[in-house]
């Protein structure tokens, strides 16, 4: 293996806390690394350390000679005055001079990403837009490692799935922070997770780190037990005749400080605890009747109506520009639709997360004075109520966090905290709009199940696939130009449903293809021959062209009975969330590939 980054007891602190503590990883080429951590425990200062943007305490990071590394940032920083296409148009490298050209390859990455207008000053451009643009510029600047800072952080669904697509099939060697799940387990091969100062590598993508995380959890809480128990005995025999101990027993004195040690070590980490109830929510929620909104030419609604239910869960989903943020705009009364109307019932009271949202607060206040200033004291449920210090305890701000002006706040904690102001208002009708960008995994799987036994109804707008599947009962598809479907059922079956309709309208165009094909030739051949018989020929299987049938064959058989037994165990009613969210993402993967398998056999059998 070529090593191309060593990392050597690398130790890194804020005043008296220990963000990591002789951290030691190797990386070599090839690897695809996923590095999961809560925020606060320095995934972006671990990275930035890498990069070279942040000191360290002790420890060695030692590069390969030579090595070009590219770094893509979790807020890059934009030069002021360059356009667009000057920042992402990658310099000539030594031995494609004569082939280079960059400026076409930097228009055409940023068209793939949404960037319409290359000539915008980027120091002009909004957030996702930067965040874009320093994308393409790293991923066209080829180089030898990627280190990326959440990259899908501002990305439209099919443009998480063409990185994906694309790292995946890329060679070069990769070490990303990201809170996108099935991202992390289709590109990664490797997982390492910061816990609790240390670090700890899991050779396997995240479904197989979840897995071993598990048993090391398991297998911790096992020799904490035992260690306590030891302990225990010790403790006791450390009381007995102090007198008599002397060098004697100087091993025992020793073992007993070493276990006193390692009993420290805490297992219980504290998740953001949202126990909230919903206020209560009558039957009446909503109808939109005719509802139409365009500006300009721009069409966003187009006589839409549809009555919203109770507990109903709804995603919506669509490219970037087609129209979800202003039909939430709509729905909250925050915009007047140009025809029609929302009949609002009057039992509901919206929770709005957005992302204007987090600009809202006011950086010279206190935490705790900011949310005091909402309410004193929070009801958690009819029986019960805390002081609004109590309540920010539970998103994880202590005593010392909530004397801290909100300026000094980092992404994660600013998003925390907003959560909390949006929950404590006991909303019933709660409206997320990209609620997962910089919340760690942990937080993320705690406000899924929040929001799964939530008493009321959500209406979630994001671009975390998994995050989607777990909450919406069905989807909102905006599919532009003022068409908005009702899709029945979760994100992965929505889109094994488009993949299957893209590929039978590419079947039907080759079709027509072959058939104009024939058609042409059977006039050549009428006109070469006049009327005599065309005698069709068929030629016969190439020697590659039988095995590849042998391997179809088995693989269809193989996939067919996995598939048999996911649907087995979704329809046999006693598989838990987790087991039933991993089969139903592994069906989705299966479906189309066993449909593609099948039409290539179909193929080859017809020339045999």
């Amino acid at each position: 293996m070529v090593s191309y980054l060593q990392i050597e007891k690398l130790t890194k602190s804020f005043g008296d806390r220990i963000l990591f503590e002789d951290i030691t990883l190797g990386v070599y080429q090839g690897d695809k690394i996923g590095i999961v951590a809560r925020n606060g425990d320095g995934k972006s200062t671990f990275l930035n350390i890498l990069c070279g943007r942040e000191d360290y305490d002790s420890g060695n990071v030692v590069y390969r000679n030579g090595l070009r590394v590219g770094y893509l940032e979790q807020q890059p920083p934009m030069p002021a005055g360059m356009s667009a296409l000057d920042y992402a148009t990658p310099a000539p490298r030594p031995g494609r001079e004569d082939e280079w050209n960059g400026p076409d390859m930097a228009r055409q990455m940023l068209t793939q990403f949404r960037i319409s207008d290359v000539d915008m000053p980027v120091d002009k451009l909004s957030g996702g837009q930067a965040k874009r643009v320093a994308l393409a510029k790293v991923l066209l600047d080829e180089p030898d490692m990627l280190i990326l800072d959440e990259p899908t952080n501002h990305l439209d669904v099919e443009m998480i799935e063409w990185l994906e697509n694309y790292l995946t099939r890329s060679k070069t060697t990769l070490l990303m922070v990201t809170h996108d799940r099935y991202f992390l387990d289709k590109v990664c091969s490797r997982i390492i997770e910061i816990d609790r100062c240390q670090l700890y590598s899991y050779d396997g993508n995240y479904d197989y780190y979840l897995r071993k995380r598990s048993e090391r959890m398991e297998n911790l809480s096992a020799e904490l037990a035992k260690v306590k128990n030891l302990l225990r005995t010790e403790l006791e025999w450390m009381r007995r005749q102090p007198q008599a101990r002397g060098s004697k027993a100087k091993y025992r004195i020793d073992n007993f400080h070493q276990l006193e040690d390692r009993s420290h070590v805490n297992l219980s980490r504290r998740d953001v605890a949202l126990d909230v109830k919903a206020g209560y929510i009558g039957s009446k929620i909503f109808e939109a009747k005719n509802v139409s909104k365009s500006f300009g030419d721009k069409v966003i609604l187009r006589d839409w109506s549809y009555t919203f239910a109770r507990y109903e869960k709804v995603g919506i989903v669509g490219d970037n520009g087609a129209g979800k943020s202003t039909f939430i705009k709509l729905l909250l009364g925050e915009l007047q639709p140009d025809s029609g109307c929302f009949d609002i019932g009057e039992t509901v009271r919206w929770g709005y997360y957005s992302q204007e949202g987090m600009t809202g607060f006011d950086d010279s206040k206190r935490v705790i004075d900011a949310v005091r200033e909402i309410a004193e004291d929070v009801r958690i449920d009819d029986k019960t109520r805390i002081s609004a210090s109590a309540f920010l305890s539970r998103f994880l701000f202590t005593p010392d966090t909530q004397q801290k002006y909100i300026s000094k706040l980092s992404g994660g904690e600013r998003r925390r905290l907003y959560l909390a102001t949006v929950l404590m208002r006991n909303p019933n009708f709660l409206v997320l709009d990209e609620p997962t960008n910089d919340l760690d995994i942990m937080t993320l799987a705690v406000l899924e199940d929040y929001l799964a036994s939530f008493k009321g109804c959500v209406i979630v707008v994001s671009h975390d696939r998994f995050f989607l599947d777990r909450i919406a009962d069905h989807l909102f598809v905006f599919k532009g130009n003022g068409e908005v479907k009702d899709f029945p059922g979760d994100y992965s079956t929505y889109r094994h449903c488009v993949a299957m309709q893209e590929k039978e309208e590419k079947a039907r165009a080759r079709e027509l293809e072959e058939q104009e094909r024939r058609k042409n030739a059977g006039n050549i051949a009428e006109t070469v021959s006049g009327n005599s018989r065309r005698k069709e020929v068929k030629r016969k299987l190439t020697f590659k062209e039988k095995r590849e049938m042998e391997q179809l064959e088995q693989e269809i058989a193989q996939l067919t009975g996995e598939k048999t037994q996911l649907e087995n165990l979704l329809s046999g009613g006693t598989a838990d969330t987790t087991a039933i969210t991993e089969a139903s993402r592994r069906l989705g993967e299966i479906l189309p590939r066993i449909d593609e398998a099948e039409f290539r056999l179909l193929e080859l059998m017809d020339i045999k």
